[in-house]
């Protein structure tokens, strides 16, 4: 690897004692130099972008760095001992440590790997040049790739080395290549890298669906993935994760409004706006993406097609729709039919803030208290009362009290009404 060249500028996370104390344990056992930081962090940290996770490579060995850590007192997970990974936890917080390491031999969704000592050799066998850059413990940088500091700081994504061999070591490197445009891309993308993307798309289908998903969802949640999602779906790539995508419009103007008006990234919300409104379909991507059953449930309650939300539903309404889909499932409804109908953003903002602010009402009437009015026990007619009586009272903007509810209940008409469930209950036991 060529000699560093220049410093990081000053860092906390480098500087902070917990991760001195974890490259202090490395090098004690294998000298100065022996432990490096690599990828997002250095990238990060030169993006002048926050450092949330720090991953370490070393020339120790599993072993090796196990014993390291055990002789200084540091709390180790054994995270991927058989690919050369180590997880260090020092006052709280996690350090992945993974031995310098070439592929053996890969089949497009796992590898099999040898350690080195070689970083030359471990730079050779990572995705994209950004992130195979390297910092030792006193901030030098190094780049052997001579091109990872340029393409960080100019915007580009570039393989190491050739693209379609990278992407056959691990076809999640499609998706990676989108995600990195999405997060630190500028300007056109790189050539080679996207026609690889595109000649080598089916074999996606050779990745696990949380791989698939969990890539998906971090591509999603950039700031502007607009872009990156577009040349996704020219290169073929888009339709051979998610094949029943909509067009993009919705998408492009969901993203637009929380860029300028939310100043937030929903990703679920984002793949919600990717969906389209047929609820089979929906509820079908949900398990094929094996996403969890509250993102199932998130995804499909928000694209159920809804024509009353808009800016000239009454306050009423809000409330009413508030109280039976509840504020999360109003809110993605809410924004999905701003993205789809635009216009003036005063009054759409007016009824989110309306939503933000709601809370649930607590209904007077308890199932003690219904069962007493209408003369029932537990069972069928009871739950048909409670529902009914529950019903008047959010069709009146939940106003009614205690006593108005137990008079609506023992009007002749709900009388009528309860005596008829019992009567049809009853028929169909005989």
């Amino acid at each position: 690897m060529p000699p560093a060249t220049e410093r990081l500028p000053p860092q906390p996370w480098l500087s902070d004692p917990a991760t001195r104390r974890v490259i202090a344990a490395l090098e004690a056992q294998g000298g100065p130099g022996s432990a490096r930081f690599v990828g997002g962090c250095v990238r990060n940290a030169l993006l002048d972008r926050p450092v949330d996770d720090i991953d370490i490579a070393t020339v120790l060995t599993p072993d090796e760095t196990m014993a390291a850590l055990k002789a200084a007192k540091i709390k180790l997970v054994p995270t991927g001992v058989e690919h050369g990974t180590v997880t260090a936890i020092a006052e709280g917080r996690p350090f992945e440590v993974t031995t310098l390491r070439r592929d053996v031999e890969t089949d497009g969704r796992r590898a099999v790997v040898a350690f080195t000592a070689d970083w030359d050799e471990d730079a050779r066998r990572r995705d994209f040049r950004l992130n195979a850059l390297y910092v030792d413990g006193e901030g030098r940088l190094y780049d052997p790739t001579g091109a990872g500091v340029a393409d960080a700081l100019a915007g580009r994504i570039v393989f190491v080395g050739d693209p379609e061999t990278r992407i056959r070591e691990d076809y999640l490197r499609i998706l990676r290549f989108f995600r990195f445009r999405a997060w630190f891309g500028r300007g056109a993308p790189d050539a080679a890298g996207l026609a690889a993307c595109a000649a080598l798309k089916d074999g996606l289908a050779r990745l696990s669906a949380e791989r698939v998903s969990k890539e998906l969802l971090k591509l999603l949640a950039a700031e502007d993935p607009r872009e990156a999602v577009t040349e996704m779906d020219q290169a073929g790539v888009l339709h051979a994760i998610l094949p029943e995508a909509r067009p993009l419009d919705r998408f492009r103007s969901l993203v637009e409004i929380e860029r300028a008006h939310l100043g937030e990234a929903d990703a679920e919300l984002r793949l919600a706006a990717l969906m389209p409104e047929v609820l089979p379909v929906a509820a079908a991507i949900g398990e094929r993406l094996r996403l969890s059953n509250a993102q199932r449930y998130r995804l499909v309650e928000a694209i159920i097609p809804d024509f009353e939300t808009g800016p000239d539903i009454s306050a009423v309404d809000v409330r009413y729709l508030l109280y039976h889909l509840g504020q999360q499932t109003f809110l993605d409804r809410l924004k999905l039919a701003w993205a789809d109908q635009g216009g003036d953003p005063t009054a759409w903002l007016a009824l989110m803030r309306t939503a933000q602010a709601w809370v649930r009402p607590d209904f007077p009437l308890t199932g003690h208290d219904v069962a007493a009015a209408v003369g029932v026990k537990q069972g069928i007619a009871l739950g048909v009362a409670l529902r009914a009586v529950q019903g008047y009272w959010v069709a009146q903007d939940c106003r009614p009290d205690r006593e108005a509810l137990i008079a609506w209940l023992k009007a002749p008409e709900q009388a009528a009404m309860i005596a008829s469930v019992i009567a049809q209950v009853s028929k169909l036991k005989g």
